[in-house]
């Protein structure tokens, strides 16, 4: 089971239909999502127009897309309110700048627009060596080698901690992929946000089960009553 599984799904199953991107790359899942109002947001798309239009001919849902070429600070600043107007998103994607302040602020800025029924879906909340754990900049460093998470993590543990409007937990599959939707918190940690700061990847590996309220992917089902 993977993120577009869980996109499609959610879409098809649940009717929800307006659908935000953040962190697009080349758009291999972004591309495949059926509906008629998409947005992209991504300061570097790598696909072209050729790869655009053979998409198009395959899902042309495409033909309608919104494409954003800008951080998604810059989109939450200047465009969100415009291009949103009074729809609100129904399903989103955060799988940008897997550090913890970025993905932190994408999701808290996707809320403001997210539907009652909606839900995100955050990639790469659950890295399973120190090395994928490491920050950008150290990435960087090794000329981006390997695969990379960040410590997106902090994330759901900043949530669980200080958000009690939303419920937040983390399907074991596809590097983690966190679930967050508008009921009650299941479960709530007791951090703030100066020590989710400070927590070490170690403490994390120890703990990893209870702070991102981990669950197999086949909860998925059962939570979303599919």
């Amino acid at each position: 089971m993977d993120r577009l599984f869980i996109l499609q799904t959610l879409m098809k199953k649940k009717r929800l239909r307006n659908y935000l991107e953040i962190g697009v790359s080349n758009a291999h899942t972004f591309f495949k999502i059926k509906s008629n109002f998409k947005i992209a947001v991504d300061p570097e798309f790598r696909f072209d127009f050729v790869r655009k239009a053979g998409k198009t001919l395959l899902n042309p849902s495409n033909l309608l897309n919104n494409y954003v070429h800008k951080t998604s600070d810059d989109f939450f600043a200047q465009d969100a309110a415009t291009l949103i107007g009074n729809r609100k998103i129904d399903v989103s994607l955060i799988d940008g700048m897997h550090e913890y302040a970025y993905a932190l602020r994408d999701v808290e800025n996707t809320l403001e627009y997210l539907s009652d029924d909606g839900v995100i879906i955050m990639h790469d909340c659950n890295p399973l060596t120190a090395q994928a754990a490491i920050s950008f900049a150290d990435w960087k460093a090794t000329n981006f080698a390997g695969m990379w998470s960040g410590d997106v993590w902090k994330t759901i543990v900043h949530l669980r901690s200080l958000r009690d409007d939303i419920n937040v937990f983390v399907l074991d599959c596809d590097f983690g992929l966190g679930i967050i939707t508008r009921k009650k918190p299941e479960s709530r940690l007791k951090f703030n946000q100066d020590q989710v700061m400070q927590l070490s990847y170690e403490e994390f590996d120890r703990n990893r089960k209870e702070w991102l309220n981990l669950k197999p992917e086949n909860y998925f089902f059962e939570y979303f009553d599919l």
